[in-house]
């Protein structure tokens, strides 16, 4: 028994009940996330995920999304309306009780919803919770209703303020201040989640506008998924003219896959049920991949299209070049917790299996030399995954050979483990040499790099792993790569930080290193690891003092406060890391107590693909047309 005098009483009135929306604001991190840029847009996709699950009853055909010149958003569907009615049990609106009771809603019987991305009944009451204030606007049976609310708080019952002959749902929210640092929203991070949204519910239209910069998009895909992998081909050649359809329903549950071939080397499979991107697959994802080798060997094998000695295909020849879809719609999902990030139910799997055998296998029969030229690929893929396995054994021998040294340009740190050392990628010897000069030795490692790495969008592992650039890298860090040889668990550092200089080449060099670490490494991004340095622009000097500047926004507000002082300062434009020494590289871009760093994160994995695959895949046409439409927003070039 532990005797210890004046310890606080822990008895019952220690332990606390929280009420209502408590808990939300709390820990809201528990309800959504984060409460960084990830978290503020996720209270968005809540509110749209709500119009969204009534167009999967096919109550909606067109959802508006406005921020607002205050940042706040408003969400507006064309859908059947949140009940206003007095609720029998709660006895008050209906509407009052789905915007403040956590577990409320109409997805649990079924019966209001078949099918929907919401099951815990938490979503808009948790934004609720998390605004400083919301206002609803409801407009069903020929009326229009109203309620206001401060954090959750309704400030009056449900009133009606109108007639309106249409119906649909108006929700306009203001993040709370209080628990977001914070709140601009980006159109962009936006815009892409409703375009994903937009392909996976073909004719449903979408439109989003930034009411401060006027900006605005609007989608409608009548394509559906095969559009969706039309726009994520993009830059590349495919072996087909059209993407391959297959959709089906089995035991209620509505399956649709959409998958093409292109030139690339790598393997891009986005898989949903009831619109939410499950990000770390499930039985969905597992099914498609079984039936996708199986089906594929099936039809070489009865075509004899392999050769004496030819082995069956494995399931990394059958997906290399590969972009799929898969979206199925299920009564009760199983996701792994709140996030649902995979899929458990284990019928699907079978079902997905099952349709796609059926389908693909007909596919095939009835289109014979569009299968002759995937079988084709997928036996170059085969060879080339042979050269690589030689490959990297070689590289392995050669480490061992050198007693497993690290590359002999690097600058190790004294620490070892990843919890707290970093590893600087560094553009140049001679920003290498001050930022070797300048880190601190027992946790910061320089790693030069000479002039750009390899594209790794145009060539395969084998050819990679021909690159000394991209050899010392993979050493460096420690975690091997491809399938086989990868574990993010091996990595020696706990920060990758890509530091270039603030010009073309060294926008071009760190485009190169994302598009690396993206196709060939994503867990690094996905756990987290990878950084952006951000170097100042400026060193603006007046007498004795030095400010650094980071942007031109920033260096016009202290153009501004000196421009009335009398004594004279100087403005130098930084143009290269080389261009600092040692001291003021450690003390404005490698101090981890003053520095700014950027997280390399990946909101939208399918928007980075089709980005990575315009920008350095073989589509000039294509490439030029980003730069165009996106040069406006271009604050820093130097040429």
């Amino acid at each position: 028994m532990n005797n210890v005098k004046n310890q606080t009483a822990y008895d019952a009135s220690q332990i606390q009940v929280l009420k209502g929306l408590e808990a939300v604001r709390m820990r809201p991190a528990m309800y959504i996330g984060d409460v960084s840029v990830r978290g503020l847009h996720h209270l968005v996709n809540e509110v749209v995920d709500n119009s969204i699950d009534e167009a999967l009853g096919g109550f909606c055909d067109e959802i508006e999304v406005t921020i607002n010149e205050d940042e706040s958003v408003s969400v507006t569907d064309n859908g059947r309306g949140i009940p206003v009615d007095i609720h029998p049990e709660q006895n008050r609106s209906a509407l009052e009780v789905v915007m403040t009771v956590l577990h409320a809603g109409g997805k649990f019987d079924k019966k209001a919803y078949k099918v929907s991305g919401g099951l815990h009944g938490v979503g808009v009451s948790v934004v609720n919770a998390l605004s400083e204030w919301m206002v609803v606007e409801v407009a069903r049976d020929g009326g229009l209703y109203r309620q206001r609310y401060q954090r959750g708080i309704p400030d009056a019952p449900v009133k009606k303020v109108g007639s309106r002959k249409s119906t649909g749902t108006k929700t306009t929210f203001m993040p709370d201040g209080e628990i977001f640092k914070k709140r601009k929203f980006s159109f962009e991070i936006l815009s892409e989640r409703l375009r994903e949204l937009a392909f996976l519910n073909p004719n449903l239209k979408i439109s989003i506008l930034d009411v401060k910069t006027g900006k605005s998009n609007k989608f409608k895909y009548k394509g559906g998924l095969s559009a969706f992998i039309e726009y994520l081909d993009q830059g590349h050649n495919t072996l087909t003219k059209r993407p391959v359809f297959l959709s089906g329903e089995r035991e209620n549950i509505p399956v649709d896959i959409a998958f093409s071939y292109n030139d690339s080397y790598n393997e891009n499979i986005y898989s949903y049920v009831n619109n939410i991107h499950t990000i770390e697959g499930g039985t969905h994802l597992v099914g498609f991949k079984a039936a996708l080798t199986r089906t594929l060997n099936n039809f070489a094998t009865k075509n004899k299209l392999l050769k004496n000695g030819d082995s069956t295909l494995s399931g990394d020849d059958v997906r290399e070049g590969l972009t799929a879809v898969i979206s199925v719609k299920v009564n009760e999902p199983q996701f792994e917790g709140q996030t649902k990030t995979r899929l458990g139910n284990s019928e699907v799997k079978g079902i997905v299996e099952g349709l796609v055998n059926e389908q693909l296998g007909k596919f095939l029969e009835q289109n014979g030399s569009v299968g002759k030229r995937i079988i084709e690929k997928c036996q170059v893929a085969a060879r080339s995954r042979e050269a690589a396995r030689k490959a990297r054994e070689l590289t392995r021998r050669k480490s061992a050979l050198e007693n497993d040294s690290l590359p002999g340009k690097l600058a190790d740190c004294s620490w070892s483990g990843s919890g707290r050392t970093e590893l600087f990628i560094v553009e140049g010897n001679s920003a290498g040499g001050s930022a070797k000069q300048g880190r601190d030795r027992r946790f910061q490692a320089i790693l030069p790099l000479r002039g750009k790495i390899l594209n790794v969008e145009k060539a395969r592992l084998d050819k990679m792993l021909s690159n000394e650039e991209i050899r010392t890298i993979v050493s460096t860090l420690g975690t091997g790569i491809g399938r086989d040889d990868f574990q993010v668990e091996r990595i020696r550092y706990g920060k990758i930080i890509i530091m270039t200089d603030a010009d073309v080449d060294g926008a071009h060099i760190r485009t190169l290193l994302l598009t690396f670490f993206f196709r060939h490494m994503r867990p690094v991004i996905e756990h987290g690891h990878l950084y952006i340095a951000q170097p100042p622009l400026y060193r603006v000097a007046r007498g004795n003092e030095e400010l650094y500047v980071y942007d031109d926004e920033e260096l016009r507000k202290v153009q501004e406060k000196y421009k009335d002082q009398t004594k004279n300062y100087s403005i130098q434009r930084y143009k290269g890391l080389g261009e600092m020494n040692p001291a003021q590289l450690w003390k404005t871009t490698m101090d981890p107590q003053f520095r700014t760093l950027l997280q390399v994160t990946i909101e939208e994995a399918f928007e980075a693909d089709h980005i990575f695959s315009m920008l350095m895949g073989d589509d000039v046409e294509l490439r030029r047309k980003f730069i165009e439409e996106n040069a406006q927003y271009v604050r820093n070039l130097d040429v």
